[in-house]
């Protein structure tokens, strides 16, 4: 799994019921179902990656987070997961309020676009930036949204929805050391994770 899967993992109490959004190959599913006795299942956009999932045996269906979330029942999930794809929805804001509506908790990743050597790219070079999490050019990209962390929190507090937890951290898995500070995790975390509640 990813780091960021595996601080996901974390977040979540065992035995709970899961929705995994954008869950790619799957792989945090299986985890969940295997070595935390969860409930969990998971939409993917990408047929390979539902195909590739369903081929492991795993409860995954095609869909979009843009417009099939509606569909799911209130309060039908203990924690709904959304990891490194908050930037490639067409519509941040209302995926988010779903995700509230439909679970109890959401949890929210995605590559900072406030961290330092991307600013420092985009000064130095005049260019959109790539990292190992942001891999492709700009235009070969599906990231439409990018967000700096300081960015989602004031989403949140815009919207109402209580941050519960937050962390940023490297591919290296090391964690920014400013746990308290928002804005200096902003600078240093190439990656954001949020548990969110209504």
């Amino acid at each position: 799994m990813r780091l960021d899967q595996r601080c996901i993992v974390d977040m979540i109490k065992p035995h709970s019921k899961v929705l995994d959004i954008g869950c790619g190959d799957g792989s945090l599913i299986d985890y969940l179902c295997r070595d935390h006795q969860c409930d969990a299942r998971g939409i993917e956009l990408d047929m390979s990656y539902v195909t590739q999932s369903v081929g492991k045996g795993l409860p995954v269906i095609q869909g979009n987070a843009d417009y099939d979330l509606q569909h799911y029942p209130t309060n039908g999930f203990d924690y709904v997961v959304l990891s490194r794809t908050l930037q490639a929805v067409n519509h941040p804001k209302e995926v988010l309020q779903q995700m509230l509506r439909i679970g109890r908790h959401a949890i929210v990743s995605f590559p900072n676009f406030g961290h330092w050597t991307l600013r420092a790219q985009l000064l130095l070079k005049g260019r959109m930036p790539m990292t190992t999490v942001w891999g492709k050019y700009w235009y070969e990209t599906p990231n439409i949204h990018p967000c700096t962390m300081t960015d989602f929190v004031h989403l949140c507090e815009v919207e109402g929805h209580r941050i519960e937890r937050w962390m940023a951290i490297d591919e290296q898995g090391e964690r920014a050391p400013w746990r308290r500070y928002v804005r200096l995790a902003n600078f240093f975390g190439e990656q954001a994770l949020f548990l969110l509640t209504r």
